[in-house]
């Protein structure tokens, strides 16, 4: 584990898609992390982003000690496995249908 001052957008992407395992409180990250196909242990007792849940990748250990060691440990020693790329948020697509759809009822 490193402990590093806050990166940029792209490089802090880049060291997620790398990561066998993030662990944070935000709430971008638990959006983003599932379509890396990472397992994130949040650091909250809730969460508004429940889709997240539902892939199985993200579990929610709030501010235990106990919690967060053990889905770390089950994570980091095979009892929490990877699961597919979870895009729960859209498949990235939006733009090109919405151009699709203007397309197809402009005058033009």
């Amino acid at each position: 584990m490193q402990l590093i001052e806050p990166l940029e957008y792209l490089p802090f992407v880049r060291l997620m898609a790398e990561a066998e395992l993030i662990l944070t409180d935000s709430g971008g990250v638990q959006e983003e992390a599932p379509s890396l196909g990472k397992r994130v242990v949040v650091l909250r007792d809730e969460t508004e982003r429940t889709e997240g849940l539902e892939t199985g990748l993200i579990r929610l250990a709030g501010t235990d000690p106990e919690k967060v060691v053990g889905f770390a440990l089950d994570a980091l020693e095979g009892r929490w496995p990877l699961a597919d790329r979870a895009d729960v948020y859209g498949d990235g697509r939006a733009s090109e249908r919405i151009i699709d759809a203007i397309a197809a009822h402009s005058p033009l």
